[in-house]
């Protein structure tokens, strides 16, 4: 399980990593990193970069991996240097450590059909969504590949179901994709949501499964976004309560 860390975040005008910031009282990363261990993975492995060290001393006892990113060269090039450890039968499943809010529940309907030669997509239909990397289908309704947002034609823009990052599949199959990114577009960097492209090439199976709440999928790029969160996070966990007084 991959826990992609690195993001600077300059957005949020803090010299505090963007996943130190906190919701509930803690840190965004250690967030991802409960609901990760709800999965009960062999491993999970946080790539970090910029403040790692910082990163690292908030969530020391986090039993968790460290992988250190030293280039900053796009979310592809963080999965792959997390990838040298992981055996070949293992389903990897990558996350994000601004993306405090997901689900277990969410998680376990997308790697299960990921245990399969398949590519698990966690995809949202958002009503504003600048900012995403767009899921571009066939005539067929199948997934096709994944444009993002400053790649985009007028066309690919005008769709509004969206990648949220997130997605599984076995070691062996994303290993090969990761292989063979290249950093042809306007970042100079290595794409993680390529490999979609790959796999339909290869005709591999893709699955996109939705989260039963958009909030689930809601990351952190400003003060802002922060505020969002921390109201989401405490209007769930006061509904819970309540659930579990009328029950």
């Amino acid at each position: 399980m991959n826990n992609l860390a690195a993001g600077q975040g300059k957005r949020m005008h803090s010299d505090l990593p963007k996943v130190l910031h906190t919701v509930g009282g803690k840190p965004l990363l250690a967030h991802v990193i409960k609901v990760a261990h709800a999965l009960a993975p062999r491993a999970i492995y946080v790539v970090y970069g910029h403040g790692g060290e910082q990163v690292r001393a908030a969530c020391a006892s986090e039993p968790v991996r460290w992988i250190p990113q030293v280039e900053q060269l796009g979310t592809g090039h963080a999965v792959q240097q997390a990838m040298t450890s992981v055996s070949d039968d293992a389903v990897v499943l990558v996350l994000y450590g601004d993306v405090p809010l997901i689900r277990p529940e969410t998680l376990r309907h997308l790697i299960s059909p990921a245990q399969r030669p398949t590519l698990a997509l966690l995809t949202a239909e958002l009503p504003d969504p600048n900012g995403y990397g767009r899921i571009v289908r066939d005539s067929q309704g199948r997934v096709a590949r994944i444009v993002e947002q400053r790649d985009a034609n007028p066309e690919a823009l005008a769709v509004r179901e969206i990648n949220t990052g997130i997605l599984a599949a076995t070691a062996r199959l994303l290993r090969g994709w990761l292989g063979r990114l290249e950093n042809r577009n306007s970042q100079r960097e290595y794409y993680l949501t390529d490999i979609v492209a790959m796999a339909v090439a290869e005709g591999v199976q893709i699955v996109a499964h939705r989260p039963a709440a958009i909030w689930e999928i809601l990351g952190v790029n400003s003060k802002r976004d922060l505020a969002d969160l921390e109201r989401t996070h405490q209007r769930t966990i006061a509904h819970a309560l309540l659930e579990q007084c009328m029950g």
